[in-house]
């Protein structure tokens, strides 16, 4: 090789420093061959290959091992620290995949579990393929308490001063029905037309009946022709033509078919919040998974938003 052909430092190949080092400290081949692991005839290759691009010998072979030249001595510093930093190199990359493999449990209610988390939860499989997802669909805040779940994303403030809570946005709430009510169904241009539609509400919750009251519009029980406190069964009532009712804009642009209705209506959205227990929140895998939900996770519950 000519001093025209020397390897400029992108194209360097620290397996050869490696091998070298190696052979310095042992002082033969075999022995160094004994301390890595590695065959002798690749180590004195790798030396032929370095001392080739270096042009100029490294050592001379005696009858007990090998002894640098001066051309090593002048190198071996540099190498030393080579090796020290692709060591440190290793820590760190060790660290890191520490830090992103493992399990997280996210808890959350039924809806978001079933039309929300999903595609969040397949990205971040796709960006963090060392952690593992354990989704558990429920209403109850205590999941974390209890240490059931890590994360927990939910549409009310956590109260309990042993978590930690941050607000991630609003989520859109918007009247809606399925084509094949709408046909058969009278006009709805206005919201007092709702009078003379089937409206699809909650059993014993009370939460359509205190919005409708907030926007001056106080319905009775009666006037929610289907009623269901399940969250994922309501939903399947309005795809399914029941009748109009409300749903947030991220379930609503994954239902064929389904349409909004009296865009006027301005219907009081929800809070979505993640909360994380104080004492887990420096897990790494847990820290990873929750500051992805962050960034990724405001977009994703206005998702359809007009």
């Amino acid at each position: 090789m000519t001093r025209r052909d020397t390897p400029r430092p992108d194209d360097f190949d620290w397996t050869l420093v490696r091998s070298f080092v190696a052979v310095l400290d042992a002082g033969s081949l075999t022995a160094a061959a004994r301390r890595t692991g590695m065959h002798q005839p690749t180590l004195s290759r790798h030396l032929a290959e370095l001392e080739a691009q270096l042009e100029a010998p490294l050592f001379e072979r005696t009858g007990r091992g090998v002894v640098p030249t001066a051309a090593a001595l002048a190198i071996a510093d540099a190498a030393r620290r080579m090796q020290a930093d692709a060591q440190s190199l290793a820590l760190v990359l060790a660290g890191r995949r520490a830090a992103t493999e493992g399990t997280v449990r996210i808890t959350t209610s039924r809806v978001a579990a079933s039309w929300l988390l999903p595609p969040v939860l397949a990205r971040l499989q796709a960006e963090e393929p060392g952690i593992q997802v354990e989704l558990v669909a429920s209403d109850a805040i205590s999941n974390l308490l209890r240490r059931e779940a890590d994360i927990a994303v939910r549409m009310l403030r956590p109260e309990q001063g042993s978590l930690v809570a941050r607000k991630l946005g609003d989520i859109p709430i918007v009247p809606c029905a399925h084509r094949s009510y709408l046909d058969a169904a009278p006009p709805l241009r206005a919201p007092a037309d709702l009078a003379g539609h089937r409206l699809v509400g909650y059993d014993r919750d009370e939460t359509l009946r205190r919005g409708f009251a907030t926007m001056g519009m106080p319905l009775p029980r009666e006037a929610f022709a289907v009623r269901t406190d399940d969250q994922v069964a309501y939903t399947r009532l309005v795809a399914s033509g029941a009748g109009v009712g409300f749903l947030t804009t991220y379930v609503l642009a994954q239902l064929p078919g389904v349409e909004r209705v009296l865009p006027s209506l301005a219907v009081p959205p929800l809070p979505c919040w993640l909360a994380v227990h104080r004492e887990i929140r420096g897990n790494p895998v847990v820290e990873r998974a929750w500051r992805f939900l962050v960034d990724v996770l405001p977009a994703e519950i206005r998702r359809g938003e007009a």
